[in-house]
């Protein structure tokens, strides 16, 4: 028997398919490694790509002694492992560079960022107005004709003058638009208030302060910290760039008051609390989520923290660091801002600066940072010291907020600074840290993410209230 068989032809139906857009499939990080390519190939040149390469890598830690632990117990583990001490690779540096008689050098500057920055302003500009009116010259016009065409009111109905300006900023949509060329902009080329420069000839590791690493290329990562008879936890890591901060801040002297302004998650504070100098440690952010870390680090690593310490010789503060008001009363002050976190925005999503909702956040970050800058350099007591710091490549974020910091400081209550040249001092880190060339940079210096060290970034400048 012949058997027939049905063929049932379906033809698929066609949807109208909207263009699918690039963004939509983009991860935050994504999002914030292209800004990145953008903006620091544009700085950085051919050497983006290596710093690139350590960035998306695996970060180095260091390794803080906890004294209120077993410290030489805990310093025997750490050499037993291989790690190294701190103050012995400055020591041997400090040596070598006394036997060569080096001096500061001459090195020839590879790019000059006045110049860089103007280029990203102008070109971003130009993408800026593209986005707003067609690429072509003639379709231009057209455009720009029909928006006037349509901005001409008919009379006879009694509704107005003709040819109304409606700017772009007012346009339906864009009340809250800011333009990226807006935020390069913070970063100045001149001088318009008095700024002195003094070179810091010379440093010493604060004697109760151990730290160790693990030499250049060597990737092995620390043991895991351990609780201690005394209760407390062993040893405190971080990213290696984030101890030169506090320690560039001192030399500590017994009995000076110390503020620690944008303070969470609390380790630099533990590391200047490992000193035991300070008459008062005061460890302050703006949110009490924020506030809770510290006091957890602290309660963490420091004996007896909320019975001895807490209130007593270290005070938790929750406030704005602009809106802070007890002037003139602090020897040192560490003014490690929020900024773009670049290397946390390239492996973490969550709370991520460069999400699309907090796009007005992150260009309005150099702002922000200015008004912290300004107003910590008016806690200080004339002759105090203060250390600005990022964990930015920006130079915008970086020698931009430190000059409108500077300039706001003393067109606002004429008070003028001191900038302390650290380009001597960062050659006794040199066989730790790769530091960007102190001639590219205007005011402070930078750490490098380099996979060798991989550490930071981190800017950091030490400023003087005259």
């Amino acid at each position: 028997m012949l058997r027939i068989r049905k063929i049932l032809l379906v033809t698929p139906k066609r949807w109208k398919s909207r263009k699918s857009n690039d963004n939509d499939k983009k991860t935050t990080k994504n999002h914030a490694l292209e800004k990145m390519d953008d903006f620091y190939g544009s700085v950085f040149g051919n050497r983006w790509k290596s710093i690139r390469i350590a960035l998306l890598s695996e970060h180095k830690y260091v390794s803080v002694i906890n004294n209120f632990g077993d410290r030489e117990k805990t310093t025997a583990s750490l050499e037993n492992a291989g790690a190294i001490n701190i103050k012995d690779l400055i020591s041997l540096e400090k040596e070598k560079l006394q036997k060569e008689n080096t001096g500061l050098g001459n090195e020839k500057t590879t790019y000059k960022m006045d110049n860089v920055i103007s280029g990203i302003i102008k070109e971003q500009e130009t993408r800026e107005l593209k986005s707003i009116y067609p690429e072509s010259e003639s379709s231009e016009n057209e455009a720009r004709d029909d928006l006037e065409s349509r901005r001409i009111v008919n009379v006879e109905e009694g509704t107005g003058g003709l040819y109304e300006f409606v700017p772009a900023t007012k346009i339906k949509g864009m009340e809250d638009w800011i333009p990226e060329s807006d935020h390069y902009k913070y970063y100045k080329t001149t001088h318009d208030f008095p700024l002195s420069f003094e070179l810091e000839k010379d440093f010493s590791m604060p004697e109760n302060i151990s730290l160790y690493t693990f030499e250049m290329g060597n990737t092995t990562d620390f043991m895991s910290p351990k609780k201690c008879s005394t209760g407390v936890l062993s040893h405190y890591l971080m990213d290696g760039a984030s101890i030169l901060p506090p320690l560039l801040l001192g030399p500590f002297d017994k009995g000076e008051k110390i503020l620690d302004a944008c303070s969470a998650p609390g380790g630099k504070s533990l590391l200047m609390l490992q000193n035991i100098t300070p008459e008062l440690l005061v460890c302050n952010d703006i949110q009490e989520s924020r506030l809770k870390r510290i006091r957890k680090v602290m309660k963490e690593y420091v004996f007896d923290f909320e019975e001895k310490w807490e209130g007593k010789r270290c005070i938790l503060s929750k406030s704005d660091a602009r809106n802070l008001q007890d002037y003139g009363s602090y020897d040192k002050v560490l003014v490690d801002v929020p900024c773009t976190t670049d290397r946390h925005s390239l492996h973490v999503d969550d709370n991520n600066i460069f999400k699309g909702g907090r796009i007005k956040e992150r260009l309005r970050l150099p702002e922000m940072q200015s008004e912290i800058l300004a107003n910590c350099v008016r806690l200080l007591k004339p002759g105090g010291s203060l250390v600005y710091s990022t964990c930015s490549l920006s130079p915008v974020q970086n020698d931009g907020v430190v000059h409108m910091g500077l300039q706001k400081a003393f067109q606002d209550h004429n008070i003028t600074c001191t900038i302390k040249d650290l380009s001597s001092v960062i050659r006794l880190f040199t066989n730790i840290f790769k530091f960007e060339n102190s001639q590219n940079l205007k005011y402070g210096q930078l750490v490098l993410p380099y996979l060798p060290a991989n550490f930071g970034p981190m800017y950091f400048c030490k400023i003087v209230r005259n």
